[in-house]
């Protein structure tokens, strides 16, 4: 109980030196319970999504997937004939059975020839209005398509798109394009996650989406009082034989949720992971923050020892106050943590998913996490401060305040750091001289690793070197200020180490991150520079097929030598060492892809590989299977014939564009596929004629208005989509690693500020020989700017050898360029300074405004 009261005591007399700690728990506990209740509340959301829109049993194609996407190659959906829908009308326990038609492999246009599909990258859905869907949506004005010139679309798209009654839309398919009026806006019931939808009626869907009538993707099954589904799926089963899909509403729902649980997970465990960095992170912060607390109150804790606290008191006092440190950061984190993720939820709402906050669901095993991890990473950063109060003597009582170095930890600890740094910069070594680069991945994590506890650990060793080489260039032209302010970070070794560090981690991996992506950027570039022959590159961002029309559009464009199409299909391979290869890819284009890709080969003449019943492989598949020029390799094409095709070419392996492709001409693939299974294509490359380039650019672009889910880039547009993709995501990773930063900030905030409360008595006598509060709170500023710059220095180094070592391994994948984005590097380097300078306002200010004769009497 004595503990207990003592604890609560210390805790509340320092409760201003705790905050900036307790914030640090804060914003990490926010954030993985932000990811959590954020990532729950979607699942939610597509849970009854999926539930509300499953019919209790649904018949569906047997090409259609399990969660009923309608995606195909040839751009139509895979459907079945009408029949079937008199036959499950037929089968024991069915109350009714409808038929629909709908496909996500289209564009609408509004008329303006502006694409209408969700920006969010969800689906934009064309489909019959059925029964199933008067369940879950409402009409809210304007009446149900019942003619070929009217369509219905979902109210969220007509909010955004500004959309009305009358307005024309064109819906685009692998059919042609069909154009109607808008004859009504439907409210969905449920919450819509931001897809795009569209309602034609059934003739005109089939019309539409398919190009015949008599057929449906999809029959939605309702049971009759008393059928559970399953025994009405068996039942239609048993009418229809096995040649379609029978799915119950369970069944349909769980698949749809599946599909989307691999985005959501990725999102949720990249979230947990930038979480974890912030804690790691704030681990110094808090360490820092006790060190500092045990080292002012020395005198204190002898006093206590010398009126009998045994050393495990003393101990568990200063854990205590770590408890409630943690419990306190962690409670206000969790309440956090929910209105981030209501933030979030209305951040996807601007980018086009509509999330609900009557959806907002808090399990109650995120509240459990959120305060277990606060207050367990909270006591366990503060072990070290708390058994090092626990070792303070009686007689410290009777020295000034400040606990003396313990020199032989010191050296224990140099020797530690030097051997994890050692042994980590080995592990990277071995990384980068690798021959596979799945064998060196395990290298560069293992080094990762032990480089940055090496550091870590080394940092006070390091910071005495560092700090001077700084001070020698920056803080002496100062004069004596900036000396003082270096002696000052020279001080305490430990502190200077810890504060850098929390620093250092987030930039490291800054450094590393922009030495990869500029190095992906600069060798793709180069590959494309050296590689590519054609002058346009016609594609969907979005990774929609190109339709025939799109394609002849493209090839009656005036001003062009030629236009190269580019497939890619599937089949079962079976190669000459007698192995079988389910599903396995392979490329269709023209012949003129082979000038058109300048693919270097290390066996035979590309241009053969596209003669009839010939194809290439590259080396690396060669090489594992036993295949040479002139090898037999029986392909068996999916939904088509089987052929022996002969290859006559083998392509390198160390290529970035098309790696690992195996093609074959279109001819070839057409002879075995039958027409209404040829794939679409998904890739148009056209070649100008001389001295034509710039009007035929712009007689593409012109040609291709029509399609806008189309892009047409030539290869100064298309290096820069690249570098503008990767800097995307990169720009998103520093956005998340800015949480590790920003802890890191207010650990060096809290480090001076208690820094100044430590050296109150000293600060009160430089004032009071001189020293003007101008001069003070440029020499606080001046050690928070060194502080910054050495865990930057430490950082930046760290981050380019890992980003290098991983460059190397990306070097085996062909992408050999090692590019350091020095630009970035030097902002983020001065960018720094300016943090350390922000980071020193408060504390500077605090100590300009100190009593000269209280700070001189400050015991």
């Amino acid at each position: 109980m004595t503990v207990l009261k003592t604890s609560m005591r210390n805790f509340f007399a320092h409760k201003g030196r705790m905050a900036l700690s307790a914030i640090a728990v804060l914003l990490s506990v926010a954030f993985v319970c932000g990811t959590l209740v954020f990532t729950d509340t979607m699942n939610t959301t597509f849970d009854k999504l999926f539930q509300a829109t499953s019919s209790d049993v649904t018949v569906s194609a047997k090409g259609a997937s399990d969660s009923g996407e309608t995606t195909s190659d040839n751009g139509r959906p895979p459907v079945m004939p009408a029949s079937v829908l008199a036959e499950v009308r037929g089968a024991q326990g069915v109350k009714s059975a409808e038929g629909t038609v709908f496909s996500t492999s289209v564009t609408v246009v509004d008329d303006k020839k502006d694409n209408l599909s969700p920006s969010s990258g969800a689906p934009t859905i064309v489909g019959s209005w059925n029964g199933n869907d008067a369940r879950t949506m409402k009409i809210t004005s304007g009446t149900a398509p019942k003619g070929a010139d009217q369509v219905m679309v979902d109210a969220d798209t007509a909010d955004k798109h500004h959309l009305e009654l009358g307005d024309e839309l064109g819906v685009i398919s692998a059919v042609g394009t069909h154009h109607a009026k808008i004859s009504g806006i439907a409210d969905f019931q449920v919450t819509n996650p931001g897809a795009a939808i569209f309602y034609l009626d059934t003739k005109t869907a089939q019309q539409t989406l398919v190009g015949r009538t008599g057929v449906y993707t999809n029959v939605n099954v309702t049971a009759a009082s008393g059928v559970s589904d399953p025994q009405l799926k068996q039942n239609v089963r048993a009418a229809l034989g096995t040649g379609y899909k029978v799915q119950t509403a369970k069944e349909t729902a769980d698949a749809n949720q599946k599909d989307v649980e691999g985005f959501m997970n990725v999102m949720k465990y990249a979230m947990l992971g930038f979480a974890g960095i912030a804690f790691l992170v704030g681990i110094f912060l808090i360490i820092n923050t006790f060190s500092m607390l045990v080292a002012q109150r020395t005198r204190e804790i002898g006093l206590m020892r010398a009126i009998g606290s045994s050393r495990k008191q003393v101990n568990r006092s200063v854990l205590v106050e770590a408890t409630l440190l943690g419990v306190f950061g962690s409670v206000l984190g969790v309440g956090a943590g929910v209105g981030l993720a209501v933030g979030l939820m209305k951040l996807m709402g601007k980018m086009g998913m509509h999330l609900s906050t009557s959806d907002l669901t808090v399990a109650w095993s995120t509240p459990v996490v959120g305060l277990l991890l606060g207050v367990v990473v909270t006591v366990l950063a503060a072990y070290l401060p708390a058994r090092r109060a626990g070792k303070v003597s009686p007689m410290a009582a009777l020295r000034d305040t400040g606990a003396p170095a313990d020199a032989k930890a010191g050296r224990i600890r140099a020797l530690v750091g030097v051997v994890l740094t050692g042994a980590g910069g080995y592990c990277l070594y071995l990384a980068a001289g690798v021959d596979k680069a799945k064998d060196g991945s395990l290298w560069l994590g293992l080094g990762v690793v032990l480089s940055l506890i090496g550091f870590v650990v080394i940092g006070p060793l390091l910071a005495g070197g560092v700090v001077r080489v700084l001070g020698a260039v920056i803080l002496r032209v100062f004069g004596p200020v900036g000396r003082m302010a270096e002696r000052n970070a020279l001080r305490n070794p430990r502190r200077t180490g810890a504060t850098g560090a929390a620093l250092m981690i987030g930039l490291a991996l800054v450094a590393c991150l922009s030495v990869v992506g500029s190095s992906m950027v600069a060798s793709a570039t180069d590959q494309l520079d050296k590689t590519v022959g054609t002058d346009f590159i016609v594609q969907s961002d979005s990774g929609q097929l190109i339709t025939p029309q799109a394609v002849k559009a493209v090839k009656d464009t005036p001003g062009l030598e030629r236009v190269t199409e580019y497939k890619t299909y599937e089949g079962d391979y079976t190669t000459p060492d007698g192995k079988t290869l389910k599903d396995t890819d392979i490329t269709a284009a023209d012949p003129s892809y082979a000038t058109d890709l300048r693919t270097k080969t290390v066996a035979g003449n590309l241009k053969d590989a596209y003669l009839p019943n010939s194809m290439s492989v590259h080396e690396k598949f060669a090489k594992a299977h036993g295949i040479h020029l002139g090898s037999k390799i029986k392909v068996a094409f999916r939904d088509g014939a089987t052929a022996n095709l002969t290859v006559r070419a083998i392509t390198s392996s160390d290529v970035v564009i098309d790696a690992g492709a195996k093609y074959i001409s279109i001819a070839t693939l057409a002879k075995y596929v039958p027409a209404d299974k040829m794939p679409l294509d998904d890739l148009v490359f056209a070649t100008a004629k001389d001295g034509q380039q710039d009007a035929a650019y712009a007689s593409l672009k012109s040609a291709l208005h029509d399609y806008p889910q189309y892009k047409v880039r030539d290869q100064t547009d298309y290096k820069q989509a690249l570098k503008d993709q990767i800097g995307q995501l990169l720009n998103m990773i520093y956005g998340l690693l800015a949480l590790a930063i920003i802890v890191a900030i207010l650990g060096v905030v809290n480090t001076l500020a208690l820094s100044v409360v430590e050296r109150t008595r000293e600060i009160g006598l430089m004032r009071a020989i001189g020293l003007s509060r101008r001069q003070l709170r440029r020499m606080i500023r001046m050690e928070s700017v060194v502080i910054a710059l050495f865990g930057a220095l430490l950082g930046l180094g760290l981050g380019m050898g890992w980003g290098a070592t991983a460059q190397k391994l990306l070097a085996l994948e062909g992408l050999k360029v090692l590019e350091i984005p020095w630009p970035t590097l030097i902002t983020v380097f001065l960018g720094s300074a300016l943090v350390g300078l922000v980071a020193a306002l408060i504390p500077a200010f605090r100590a300009g405004r100190m009593n000269v004769l209280n700070a001189i009497a400050t015991e």
